[in-house]
C-alpha cells in the first residue's frame, strides 16, 4: 500500500536540497511553486496518468503568464518530480514532454523621464519613503538583484568607500562580490541608516520593513507596482536592474565591469544588455558621429537659377 504523500516526499526533498547547500531563496521558491501545483490538483498523487493530465492543464492555463514565470514553475516542478523518480516514489516524471516556453531574453528597462518621475514619488518625510528611494537608487546604481539588496545588513555597506559587499550566502551565484555605488546613493543610504530606531541591532537589514523585519522581493514588487500605478506604467524590481545595466553600457561602461557588477556567472546574460544598449546605435551615431564632428553638415543651399 502506497503510504507516502506528496507532502512527505516534498519535505524530504527540501531537506536534501538544503543539505546540498541550496540558497534560502531557492528553497523558498520550491516552497512556493511545488505546493501551488498540488493546491490546484490535490487528488492526483501518486497516479502518474492523473499527474500528467494535471500538469498539462496547469501549464495550459499559464497562457497569460510571462515566459520567465512559466519556465520557472516548470523548472521547480520538474526537479521535484525527477527526485521522486530517483527515490522510486513515482515511476516517471509527469513534467516530461512539457516544453519550455521561448523567451527572447530582452530585458525590460525604463526610460530616463520615467526614472526621474519615479524617484520623485517616495515621501522622504517617512522611513518607508526614505527606504524606497534608497533602494531604488541602489538598484539603479549597482544593478543588484532585489533579493540580494533586501538581505544586506549595515555591516555590508561601506559608505566611505562607496562599496556594498554581497556575501556568498545571499548572492544568487553563491559567490561573494563587491559592487560600487555613487555618492548620491551613499548619501541616501546614510540618511536611511540615521533614521533607524535605536533598538534596531546590526542584524536588522538595511532595507527593513517599518517594524524592523526583513522585506521580501514580493513586498518590494508591490511597493514598486504602486508607484508605477501613479505613473501609469508597469515597474518591477528587475526592471530597475535591467535599466541599470543598459544605462551603464550607454554611459560608456565596460562589459566586463558590468558582468562583475551584476554578478553574472558568464557573459551570456551580459551580452543581452549589450545588444539592447546598441539597439539605439543610429540615434547615438547621429549625435556622436566622428565624421559628423569633423565635417559638420551645413544647411543645404537654396536652388538658384544659372547666372
Amino acid at each position: 500500500m502506497f503510504s507516502t504523500t506528496w507532502q512527505d516526499a516534498f519535505d524530504e526533498f527540501l531537506l536534501v536540497k538544503q543539505a546540498e547547500g541550496r540558497s534560502p531563496r531557492t528553497l523558498k521558491d520550491y516552497r512556493r511553486h511545488v505546493p501551488a501545483f498540488f493546491q490546484e490538483h490535490p487528488n492526483t498523487w501518486p497516479d502518474v496518468p492523473a499527474l500528467k493530465r494535471a500538469v498539462a492543464a496547469h501549464f495550459a492555463a499559464f497562457h497569460d503568464k510571462s515566459a520567465t514565470y512559466y519556465n520557472l514553475r516548470r523548472e521547480y516542478l520538474k526537479a521535484f518530480f525527477a527526485w521522486c523518480v530517483e527515490e522510486e516514489y513515482l515511476p516517471m516524471n509527469p513534467v516530461k514532454g512539457i516544453p519550455k516556453r521561448k523567451n527572447d531574453g530582452t530585458p525590460r528597462n525604463l526610460d530616463a523621464d520615467t526614472l526621474k518621475r519615479l524617484l520623485e514619488l517616495p515621501d522622504c518625510t517617512t522611513y518607508a519613503g526614505l527606504r524606497d528611494l534608497a533602494l531604488m537608487l541602489l538598484q539603479l546604481d549597482t544593478g543588484i538583484r532585489p533579493g540580494e539588496a533586501l538581505a544586506l545588513l549595515p555591516a555590508h555597506v561601506n559608505l566611505t568607500a562607496l562599496e556594498v559587499t554581497i556575501p556568498s550566502t545571499t548572492a544568487k551565484t553563491r559567490t561573494a562580490r563587491t559592487v560600487v555605488m555613487s555618492p548620491q546613493t551613499a548619501k541616501a543610504i546614510r540618511k536611511l541608516l540615521t533614521c533607524r530606531p535605536e533598538d534596531w541591532t546590526g542584524d536588522v537589514p538595511v532595507f527593513a520593513s517599518t517594524s524592523g523585519r526583513k522585506m521580501d522581493a514580493i513586498h518590494w514588487g508591490h511597493r514598486l507596482a504602486a508607484y508605477g500605478q501613479q505613473l501609469g506604467t508597469r515597474i518591477t524590481p528587475y526592471m530597475l536592474r535591467h535599466t541599470s545595466a543598459i544605462l551603464f553600457l550607454r554611459g560608456g561602461g565596460h562589459v566586463f565591469a558590468l558582468q562583475r557588477q551584476m554578478g553574472h556567472a558568464s557573459l551570456t546574460m551580459t551580452k543581452r544588455y549589450v545588444h539592447l544598449a546598441e539597439s539605439d546605435l543610429h540615434e547615438q551615431h547621429a549625435v556622436a558621429s566622428p565624421v559628423g564632428q569633423i565635417l559638420p553638415q551645413h544647411t543645404r543651399a537654396r536652388k538658384v537659377g544659372r547666372g
